[in-house]
Formats: C-alpha cells, sequence, structure tokens
C-alpha cells in the first residue's frame, strides 16, 4: 500500500507530506483548494505523463517520492530485478525539471519514465471525474469486458494469428496487377537492367577514373617535373647530377678517411647520400618510363565518368547504390514473372491461417459471452448496493462489419446496454444514464474489475459527481467494503461518504506574503465534524449543521462495527 507521500514544489504545494494508513482514505477542501493536485503528484511518480507547467512558479523543479509498504511479489520486480529493501518498503521518486528532464528512481536505483510507469500501473489504479465518458464510447466497452474475463492471453495469441493474416493480404494485394499494369513495369524494369548491365558497373571506378583523369589532366607539368627531378640528380649532356658530384666528394674524402674518426664517420654520410640519391634517381626514371599518356585517354575517362554521371541520376548516388539497385529490379521483375505461382502459394497459406484465425475468434467469442453474464450478474449486484436495484444490465453481441467478419480485436461488435427503471427496454448506457447513475455503473464497474487484480491501492478522484442523499450513502458504504480488500484513497465533496474514512485529510489554500500556498492536515474526530459540517452546509454552520455531522459520524463508526463484527 502507498504508505508516504512527499510532495515538493507542485503547483500550489511547496512541501508536503502525507502518511496514508490502510483501509479508506479521504481528502475534501473547497473547490480549487489543490486535492487534485495531489492526485496529480500521485500520477507523476506513478510515472504518468506529466507537464514542466507543474512545478511550482519561480522554482526550477519539482519532486514527488512515495513510500510503499507490504507489496507482493510483482511481476515487474522479477523482470527489472529490483524489490523492496529487507524492511517490505519500496521507494519511488521523480524529479520534474524545468528543462524537461526526468530523474526517476526505483529503490534508489535509476530507471526511465517508461519503466516507472509499467511499475505504477501494477502498483496503483486511479479513476477520474471523466473516467465515467469512457462507459458513453463503446469502443471502450470490448476492453472492459476482456479485462473482466481476464481474457488478455487469448486476445493477444488471436492478435498474433490476425496479424499473420493481415500480412499475407498484403502480400497478395501487392503482387496482384491488371495485365497492362503488369507489362508496363516488366519493360520499364528490363529496359533498367539492360542499361544497368551495358554499363558494367565495378565498385570504386568512379574513385580510379577521376584519381587518372586528375592525372592526365596534368600529364605535361607531370612529366616536365619528373624528368627535370631525374636529372638534376642522374646528370645530361651538359652538366653532371647529383649522384656523379656525390661520388665524387665520397672518393676525395675516402682518400684521408684514416687521418681521424671524424673524416670517417664523413666519408659514411657522403656513401649513404649517394646510395640514397642513386635510389631516387633509378625510382624517378622507372616512373618516367610508365607514363603513358594520350588525348585518347582523357577523352575516354572523360566519357566513361560523364556515364556514371547519367546514371546515378536515375539509380544512385553511388556504384555501389546503382549494382544494389540493379540487384532489386533483377528481383523484382523474377517476382512479377513468377508472381502467378507465388500467388497461388500465398492464397493457399491464407486459406489455412483464415481458418485457424476464425476458430480462435469464435473460442475467443464464447469465452467473451460466459464473460459477460457473469459481468451482468456482478454488475447487477454492485448497482443494487448502490441503491440501483431494478437496474437491467446487458452486454449486447454483434457481428463485426467487413468482407471477413474480423478485425485484429477478434468477430465480436460489443456495447453495454441498460435499463435503469421497470418496464424499460434496454439502451445503450448513453441514452439513459444519468449524471449519477453514470458515475455509480462506473464504480460498480471498477469494483468489479478490481477484483481480478492484484492492485493494492485505488484512487478516486472526485468520482461521485452527480450523486446525492441516499445515493451517497450507498457509495460511502460501497467505498468502506472495498477498502477491506484494498487501501482506498478518496477525494470527495459528499459528506457521507467522507464521514466513512478510516483517515481525513483537509487540504486548504492560504496566501502566506504574497504567494498562495495549499496546506494538507490530518483530522481528528472534531475537526472532522468541523469538516462535515463544512461540507454540509457551507461556510456558515449551525448547531444543528454540527449535529447533522455528528450524526453522520456516529452513523458511520456503527456501520463499519458492524461490518467488521460479521
Amino acid at each position: 500500500m502507498l504508505s508516504l507521500l512527499h510532495i515538493e514544489n507542485i503547483a500550489l504545494i511547496d512541501g508536503a507530506d502525507l502518511s496514508f494508513g490502510p483501509g479508506f482514505n479521504v481528502l475534501t477542501g473547497e473547490t480549487g483548494a489543490g486535492k487534485s493536485i495531489i492526485i496529480d503528484a500521485i500520477s507523476a511518480v506513478m510515472g504518468e505523463r506529466t507537464s514542466r507547467d507543474l512545478i511550482r512558479t519561480g522554482e526550477k523543479s519539482a519532486l514527488v517520492t512515495a513510500l510503499f509498504r507490504d507489496l507482493p511479489d510483482l511481476p515487474w520486480f522479477q523482470e527489472m530485478g529490483i524489490g523492496p529493501d529487507e524492511n517490505g518498503e519500496l521507494l519511488l521518486s521523480r524529479k520534474i525539471q524545468a528543462d524537461g528532464k526526468n530523474i526517476c528512481r526505483v529503490g534508489g536505483v535509476p530507471c526511465t519514465v517508461v519503466q516507472l510507469r509499467a511499475l505504477g500501473s501494477q502498483l496503483i489504479d486511479i479513476h477520474g471525474q471523466h473516467d465515467g465518458q469512457q462507459l458513453l464510447d463503446e469502443t471502450c466497452h470490448l476492453g472492459y469486458l476482456d479485462s473482466f474475463g481476464q481474457l488478455e492471453e487469448e486476445t493477444a495469441a488471436y492478435r498474433k494469428s490476425y496479424e499473420t493474416l493481415a500480412e499475407l493480404r498484403r502480400q497478395i494485394s501487392g503482387l496482384k496487377m491488371n495485365e497492362a499494369e503488369k507489362a508496363r513495369r516488366i519493360d520499364s524494369l528490363q529496359y533498367q537492367i539492360a542499361e544497368l548491365e551495358r554499363a558494367s558497373l565495378r565498385p570504386g571506378e568512379e574513385e580510379e577514373l577521376d584519381e587518372r583523369r586528375t592525372l592526365l589532366r596534368s600529364a605535361d607539368q607531370l612529366m616536365a617535373a619528373v624528368e627535370g627531378a631525374y636529372s638534376a640528380l642522374f646528370g645530361d649532356d651538359e652538366r653532371d647530377g647529383a649522384t656523379s658530384l656525390l661520388a665524387e666528394a665520397e672518393g676525395s674524402i675516402a682518400r684521408i678517411a684514416d687521418f681521424s674518426q671524424e673524416l670517417g664517420q664523413l666519408s659514411g654520410t657522403l656513401s649513404d647520400l649517394r646510395y640514397a640519391a642513386e635510389d631516387a634517381s633509378e625510382r624517378l626514371r622507372d616512373l618516367r618510363d610508365t607514363f603513358d599518356f594520350s588525348p585518347q585517354e582523357l577523352d575516354e575517362v572523360e566519357s566513361r565518368l560523364d556515364l556514371l554521371y547519367r546514371l546515378k541520376k536515375k539509380y544512385g548516388s553511388t556504384v555501389q547504390e546503382m549494382l544494389d539497385y540493379l540487384d532489386r529490379s533483377r528481383q523484382e521483375l523474377e517476382q512479377i514473372e513468377m508472381a502467378d505461382d507465388t500467388i497461388r502459394k500465398l492464397e493457399k497459406k491464407r486459406a489455412k491461417v483464415l481458418e485457424g484465425v476464425r476458430q480462435q475468434a469464435q473460442a475467443l467469442s464464447e469465452k467473451r459471452q460466459a464473460a459477460a453474464r457473469t459481468l451482468k450478474e456482478r454488475i447487477e449486484e454492485e448497482l443494487r448496493q448502490l441503491d440501483m436495484p431494478k437496474v437491467r444490465f446487458e452486454t449486447e453481441f454483434a457481428p463485426k462489419e467487413g468482407e471477413l467478419g474480423l478485425d485484429e480485436t477478434g468477430m465480436d461488435q460489443v456495447r453495454f446496454l441498460m435499463s435503469a427503471n421497470v418496464g424499460e427496454n434496454l439502451k445503450p448506457i448513453a441514452k439513459v444514464a444519468s449524471g449519477g447513475e453514470l458515475s455509480r455503473i462506473m464504480l460498480a464497474l471498477k469494483n468489479v474489475l478490481a477484483e481480478n487484480d492484484s492492485i493494492m491501492t485505488l484512487i478516486f478522484d472526485e468520482v461521485d459527481t452527480g450523486v446525492s442523499g441516499r445515493a451517497a450513502g450507498k457509495v460511502a458504504e460501497k467505498m468502506s467494503r472495498l477498502s477491506q480488500s484494498c487501501q482506498v484513497l478518496c477525494v470527495t465533496h459528499l459528506a457521507q461518504i467522507a464521514a466513512m474514512s478510516d483517515s481525513h485529510f483537509s487540504v486548504q489554500k492560504e496566501e502566506k506574503a504574497g504567494r498562495t500556498y495549499t496546506n494538507v492536515a490530518v483530522l481528528d474526530r472534531e475537526g472532522r465534524k468541523q469538516e462535515l459540517a463544512r461540507l454540509t452546509g457551507g461556510a456558515h454552520t449551525s448547531a444543528a449543521i454540527l449535529e447533522g455531522a455528528e450524526e453522520l459520524l456516529r452513523e458511520a463508526e456503527a456501520y463499519k462495527a458492524q461490518r467488521r463484527s460479521s
């Protein structure tokens, strides 16, 4: 259960610590005092989508920390290898920064918002005041039914098979084309393949041609430079080269090399220089002899590069991309020429898969119908406890529209119908339910769905909208009974519900030093009576209203005592 909630710099709350107990926890306060801010803070630390606008004005970041105790062995713990400490406690935190970044931790270990959200969905279920509107959206009804029937594995298996069927259908559709279109595509592919094959493309060819063209364009300059260097080293008819001069210098020093160590070293240096000059001279001669430049070769290189340029404009930005395009074109041409045979094979496979999908859809439908019968009994029982004894609830099944009568959810089109009064026909919920009835139906549905959940904390954020009088008392009793099996947190404006709480928090707004602050306080019994009187009579409370608040508390205490003893 959620044991402690610490909030820093969230909207109007600069700092607050809330210690929640087991059972039924209630938050009350004036409209705008900040009750929903607390729910927003819980949503944030559960990894739900939030905004940096939640950060209190003037602050750089906001922080929410939640401490949980007595948790079961959740699937998330097994998957992530993180769990409660040796005391059975687990600390979650989320820091929301003004630059939009989030720092999340579970048990002190950093995690992503997505991972935090996955854990949060297993810890807390939050029902907002607008959840009742989902009942009006008939596209949500199938999801509710599958959740109640615990059909997650069946729906996942069916969806996987349906995706296989859909992929086969896409493959067949992609292969089918009319004869004229087929002929045009074959002609186009044959022309492109022939053009690329004639070009005899080779990887790396363009780079080699570019280098050769640069060389050919500078042929005269290269020849002159190499010839000049060779003449300088080897010599010519008019002068001796560097090799001859070095040989002469070496011979002169060699004759006196024995006179001193320094002359001997100098003789060796001159010998090395002569050898190096002779080697360079030979390499320049070999390079000069390999030069074979002609204007015709330059024209051929230019022509080849121009061809590659024109092909690149149509088939790819590099030679390798053009070769890849050629491979794909060959494969596509082969597929088109073999399409009829491939289609026959795919159609045969599709028929077999379709048969299996239909069988899965039928089995899933039967389980849904069985779940719908149980759901009817449970919802009607819940609604009787919520002061709606005459209501009738049904799940209507209709076949899916379309060619196959199937989609990714199965073969069933589902919607919930109800009749709130005796003698009235079953109709869609949107047409017969008032605001208060809608709230109670949603509460009943959530209660029924919660029976199959391992979630230990349920939060109701003003779900009692439109409920009053005797119905409010029934809703209060229902929440009190629900809190026997899990922790319940409720934001409410109804005195009957607040009176039934085990822990009562008052949320108040005040101004101080030109700023607005939200404060949260735990109420003792006298404080609860005063708050119930305010909920009943507004700002001005009389002795009669206070006596009525006291009566509400006594009745709630008597109800809970009777419930515990039974």
